[in-house]
Order: C-alpha cells, then structure tokens, then sequence
C-alpha cells in the first residue's frame, strides 16, 4: 500500500519533469535556440559558459515564466533563472506561494 506522502512525492516528482521538459521547450522556441530538448541538462547554466544566455534572452526568459505559468518575475527574481532546475523551484514556489495566498 501506498502511503499519502510517498503518493504526493510521486506526483511532485512527475510534475517537476514535465515543468522541466516544458520549460526545456519554452526556451528553444522563444529564443530561437540551436539544440535539441536532450541537448538541455536540468542543471546546465544558461548564461555564459553554458547556453550562452545574454541579458537580452533574460528578460525573454522572465516574460515567458510570466506569461506560461503565471507569476511575476521581478528584476531582481531574474538572478535566480540561472538552469532549467532553478526555474522549476522558481515557479513551484512562486505557484505555491499564490495559492495560500488565495485560500
């Protein structure tokens, strides 16, 4: 038998890849990028020596986390962005944060 929290974990642990492969996508299409979705590890750095990422492809990346899943990015939320990872526990805890907020 299957407790509640080993359930719970279970369904964290699929939305957190589907969030990922979700994002993985958003950003090739939006900044028009030259890899393939298992080209993207969930813990590669965009910026820099990883992707390649500009300031530019920044604030695209913050409107698209706006747009697509509903909550804002501050300018200085921008620092966190940093792998698909960090933008996954972004949006959880930013999702998370709006539904108390609304109970």
């Amino acid at each position: 038998m299957i407790n509640r929290t080993e359930s719970e974990s279970n369904d964290d642990t699929a939305r957190r890849i589907e969030l990922s492969n979700l994002l993985k996508h958003i950003l090739i299409q939006r900044l028009t990028l030259r890899v393939r979705v298992d080209q993207i590890t969930n813990d590669v750095p965009l910026f820099e020596t990883g992707l390649g990422l500009d300031s530019v492809d920044a604030l695209e990346l913050a409107v698209a986390v706006e747009t697509e899943f509903g909550v804002p990015v501050t300018d200085e939320d921008v620092t966190e962005l940093q792998s698909i990872n960090r933008i996954a526990d972004f949006i959880i805890k930013r999702q998370a944060g709006q539904g108390k907020a609304n109970a």
